[in-house]
């Protein structure tokens, strides 16, 4: 094990002319440092949405608990809050744009701040992924009027999705300004920083893809156009709440939530290169594959901190955690290892990856997504650790 003061060094600064270093080799249990704060470890619990905050938006006390019963992550980065109300995506999830959702969310670090834990907070816009009934009656908005190619879960069950209103201009800006006006309220409420969401199929991913942006202006057509949505809100957060204290998370060719970007080589390292002056406090990639010329071109671009979350089976969770996943990413030049359901489902996951104990599975999927704490709250620790270890 190597998990000592002597080993600690900090994540790999940004470097404007070089080129990201030789990788050295490194455990999922050593030390690191990131955004002002000391990780105890590498391992990140991903932001997963599991629909326990109140009608409004706001976060509940059960929530407080399930947070805190993580905190031994090196991060936490909580699950997506809206950034506005036209924002919300489905029943009970989590917002950021009131007074109300400040306190709820404050509860929550204030738990995980006392479990010794630290977190940042995913921001997210969910554009054409929702419905009215979600929403106080608010028409989704989008880059363009393309509906999603799905049913979309409401408090009444699922409901074929509505086509967006296409935005405007200055919706766009508003939206942004939104974004950045989030950014503040989470600091406010105990995050040491934000995620901003630019993956998996939400507003600025639509932005991004040629599939879900039909735009004849300023914001769509070439890839200079369609990247320049997601750039303004990450430049808008940054001038917020500094850079350092900003990450931004996106899926380079993922086709989830009908994804389609038609040429995803040209457009991420034109986004890297839109925000190379910023010393952003990491790129979030998901389902990271360090065998994809994606993932590796990016590892070579991105000269700050790497967070890679890798591709794990949708329904099950590996006998071994997660653990050889993360450690190729590692290998691959990745600084931070994000997990999720193993996090999900095992509470206290750090300790089991570092001793081989084993790790629960997600009991019931049916019970990801529902109030309450059956699925939630109640899985159990492991205890009887064997004496070996990682």
């Amino acid at each position: 094990m190597t998990n000592t003061a002597a080993n600690t060094r900090p994540l790999a600064p940004h470097n404007l002319t070089e080129p990201h270093g030789p990788f050295e080799p490194r455990s999922l249990f050593d030390p690191a440092h990131l955004a002002g704060l000391d990780l105890p470890n590498r391992l990140v619990m991903a932001p997963m949405t599991r629909n326990r905050a109140d009608a409004d938006g706001t976060p509940t006390p059960l929530m407080a608990t399930y947070y805190a019963q993580r905190a031994t992550a090196g991060l936490i980065i909580a699950e997506a809050a809206t950034p506005n109300a036209v924002g919300q995506t489905y029943p009970n999830i989590t917002a950021i744009h009131t007074d109300a959702h400040v306190d709820g969310w404050r509860r929550v670090t204030d738990a995980v701040r006392a479990a010794g834990g630290r977190m940042f907070l995913q921001v997210q816009h969910g554009g054409r992924i929702g419905h009215p009934d979600n929403s106080g009656g608010l028409t989704p908005v989008a880059p363009s009027p393309v509906p999603l190619p799905d049913t979309i879960f409401t408090p009444t069950g699922h409901q074929p999705a509505v086509t967006p209103r296409e935005m405007t201009a200055d919706e766009i800006g508003a939206t942004v300004a939104d974004f950045a006006a989030a950014a503040r309220r989470a600091v406010d409420a105990g995050f040491a920083g934000v995620e901003v969401h630019g993956a998996n199929g939400y507003l600025l991913h639509q932005f991004l893809g040629q599939g879900t942006n039909h735009r004849t202006d300023g914001y769509g057509g070439s890839v200079a156009g369609r990247i320049r949505f997601a750039v303004e809100v990450v430049r808008a957060v940054a001038a917020e709440i500094g850079p350092d204290r900003v990450g931004l998370r996106v899926s380079p060719g993922l086709r989830v939530n009908g994804m389609d970007e038609g040429d995803t080589e040209q457009l991420y390292p034109a986004l890297l290169d839109a925000l190379a002056d910023l010393p952003l406090a990491y790129l979030h990639v998901v389902y990271a594959d360090p065998d994809n010329p994606v993932f590796q071109d990016i590892r070579k671009r991105w000269t700050g901190t790497l967070i890679a979350n890798p591709i794990l089976p949708r329904d099950q969770i590996p006998a071994d955690g997660g653990r050889q996943a993360a450690e190729r990413l590692l290998t691959a030049g990745a600084d931070l290892i994000s997990l999720g359901r193993p996090f999900l489902a095992n509470p206290d996951l750090v300790a089991r990856l570092r001793t081989g104990a084993p790790v629960n599975p997600v009991r019931d999927h049916g019970l990801m997504y529902v109030g309450g704490e059956r699925g939630y709250t109640d899985y159990p620790g492991y205890t009887d650790y064997p004496v070996h270890s990682g």
